[in-house]
């Protein structure tokens, strides 16, 4: 199993250390993500897809967490809802996750990017359940 790298929180040491995995980052993201009207969906990958299949919730789906020297980066990969002005909600999305992640963790993000990877047209489903 290889060893996750983990980001230090906090500089005082008397008390003991503070350390966040990027998996709880990706979490943290993925749900204020939810948050932002306009948003329908996170894209993710093949195993997140069977996860929630069987009824396991993956709030991490389509984040992307890199810790570089430079700081924390993140990709989130976006499925919108049609008709919403797409820099509009990526801007949103930006200081959300932004926000959320200052206040949750004191972590100062180096960049949060946000990918548009599809658009969800309204009623393509209902159609489908229709006949």
């Amino acid at each position: 199993m290889s060893e996750q790298p983990l980001l230090e929180v906090s500089d005082n040491t008397a008390l003991g250390k503070v350390e966040i995995a990027p998996e709880v980052i990706e979490v943290i993201a993925g749900i204020s993500a939810t948050e932002i009207e306009g948003l329908y969906a996170m894209r993710g990958n093949f195993a997140s897809g069977v996860a929630e299949r069987l009824g396991k919730k993956a709030h991490s789906k389509g984040v992307k967490v890199e810790l570089t020297d430079d700081g924390v980066a993140i990709d989130m990969y976006v499925i919108l809802k049609f008709g919403v002005s797409i820099p509009q909600i990526a801007q949103e999305l930006q200081t959300n996750i932004r926000l959320t992640l200052e206040t949750m963790t004191a972590i100062k993000l180096q960049e949060v990017n946000i990918h548009v990877v599809g658009i969800h047209m309204e009623g393509k489903e209902d159609a489908e359940a229709e006949e």
